[in-house]
């Protein structure tokens, strides 16, 4: 692994089996190959069922990878997501890599702004300045201070949406994976979440994502990854 990268995919390949289908073999993609620097911005790139989602979730270690290998840096050290221990993997979740997906799952009668302020505390922030990042945040995002005490489960899905990029963001991570961060908002929002990324990339956040907005797609990512070129034809 580069001594300057936090992360290094090295030819990696998906499949999916088929059970309720005879046990087809579904092959993705294979050969894929990248790595990440502190300040990168990477676009996943290329058409949908491609599998951008898949490859991001490989990375965070929520599907398995068969080959390959995906180093992520860790307390100074390299981490194989693809052969860790998944209490390693949490580890890294906790402290290295965090992930915004496009759903918010949270458990029912939980404050709002206990949910954002969790991640910050499981980095062993202290309460006040977990709270101080959650409160700045949900402003930003335009969530009115009069729903912070309420559960975020009977909210619409656009201020779900801006919880769970409010949480996303509330730690501060080497490295973010980012599930479109701008889907379904409205343009003030967007461009608060297009700040948002670019403060986390100055100050040497590396980024993984999926944006299928052109435009902040071009805003926000210095490098792209196609994975067109890595997918694997039907026989």
């Amino acid at each position: 692994m580069n001594g300057g990268s936090i992360l290094d995919v090295r030819d990696i390949a998906k499949d999916f089996t088929l059970h309720a289908q005879g046990g087809t073999r579904l092959a993705v993609f294979a050969g894929v190959g990248f790595t990440l620097a502190p300040g990168d911005c990477l676009a996943l790139s290329g058409p949908s069922g491609i599998g951008k989602s898949t490859l991001m979730r490989m990375i965070y270690g929520n599907f398995r990878c068969p080959s390959g290998e995906i180093l992520v840096r860790h307390g100074g050290e390299p981490i194989d997501i693809a052969s860790a221990h998944p209490h390693r993997i949490l580890d890294i979740r906790r402290a290295t890599m965090g992930y915004v997906s496009q759903f918010l799952r949270v458990i029912p009668r939980v404050a709002t702004i206990d949910v954002v302020m969790e991640p910050a505390l499981a980095q062993g922030i202290a309460v006040a300045e977990a709270r101080a990042r959650a409160e700045v945040l949900l402003a930003q995002l335009r969530i009115p201070e009069s729903l912070w005490g309420l559960s975020p489960v009977t909210f619409s899905g656009g201020e779900q949406q801006r919880v769970n990029l409010a949480r996303g963001f509330a730690a501060r991570y080497p490295l973010m994976l980012l599930d479109e961060p701008t889907a379904s908002l409205d343009s003030d929002n967007r461009e608060t979440v297009i700040d948002m990324i670019r403060a986390a990339r100055d100050h040497g956040t590396a980024i993984i994502g999926i944006f299928h907005d052109a435009d902040a797609r071009a805003n926000v990512c210095n490098r792209d990854f196609n994975l067109s070129a890595y997918a694997v034809k039907a026989a």
